[in-house]
Parts: C-alpha cells; sequence; structure tokens
C-alpha cells in the first residue's frame, strides 16, 4: 500500500465569497445564498470562504478515511447550483426524519440537501438540521445560543 498522500478534492481558495455570489445568475439562488450566509454564519460563528470553485463553507473539521485518506472540511457548506441550491450536511440523513418531514419540499441523496426555493422551508428546522451536522462533526455546539432565523 502506498503511504504517498492523495491531494484532497475540495480545498479552501482565496476567491471571495461575495463575488462569487454576484456571478450566480438566478436571483432565486443569490437570494437564498444570501439567506444561507447569514444562517450558517450564526449557527458557527465563522466567516464563510469558498471550498474549490462553487461551495460557501464556514469553519472546518479534519477527515481521516479507513484508506487513510484525511483532509479538510467545512463544518457547514452550501452551493447554489442552477436546479436547485445544495446544503451540505456531512452526517447524511439516517436519524433526521424528525426534522426533514417537517422542513418544507426537499429531496437528498447521501450528504446532500437540494432546496430550490428557501421561502418554502422552515428556517428554523434548517437551522436544526445544519446546527446537528455541525455538532456531529467538530464535536462541539458553536451555536446552541444562537437564534434560528425568522421564516
Amino acid at each position: 500500500m502506498s503511504t504517498e498522500k492523495k491531494t484532497p478534492v475540495m480545498v479552501e481558495t482565496d476567491v471571495e465569497v461575495d463575488a462569487f455570489l454576484d456571478q450566480v445568475p438566478s436571483e432565486v439562488r443569490r437570494r437564498d445564498a444570501d439567506r444561507l450566509v447569514d444562517l450558517m454564519r450564526r449557527i458557527t460563528g465563522e466567516p464563510p470562504r469558498m471550498w474549490g470553485r462553487s461551495i460557501v463553507g464556514f469553519g472546518r473539521y479534519h477527515y481521516v478515511y479507513s484508506s487513510g485518506r484525511e483532509g479538510d472540511a467545512p463544518a457547514a457548506a452550501f452551493s447554489p447550483r442552477k436546479a436547485a441550491t445544495t446544503v451540505y450536511l456531512v452526517e447524511g440523513f439516517a436519524d433526521q426524519s424528525d426534522l426533514l418531514g417537517r422542513l418544507g419540499p426537499h429531496t437528498t441523496a447521501k450528504s446532500c440537501l437540494y432546496l430550490k426555493n428557501l421561502d418554502a422551508v422552515d428556517l428554523g428546522v434548517l437551522a436544526e438540521l445544519v446546527r446537528r451536522s455541525c455538532r456531529a462533526v467538530t464535536g462541539r455546539d458553536e451555536a446552541a445560543s444562537g437564534q434560528a432565523p425568522d421564516r
């Protein structure tokens, strides 16, 4: 087995978040992105940073796979994609049915939560999903006192 480390797929960059978000063509995705920046900043206590070319992340955690591959990733993140905004919840959805049932219109895949319009979802529920995911990967409850935004 090779001891050579692989280059991480996702890396933090120096791209300005505002410059990236200004380029999002959909007005709905831009508006939702602004709201997610506020929500995730409040939950993590961290400023937004670009990860890769299209992921806005907050905070960081270190991971190590059983294969030996390791790296850093944002503790909370989203990406305004063409079809929907993707919210990355690292721990997935296995134990989240209580919240997903109350969230509003969404789809999921692995650790991705797809939202077409934040006006249609309960932002308090979304905040709790993000909070739980951050707690799972960082071991900290950064924003237990943070207020969820009004819907």
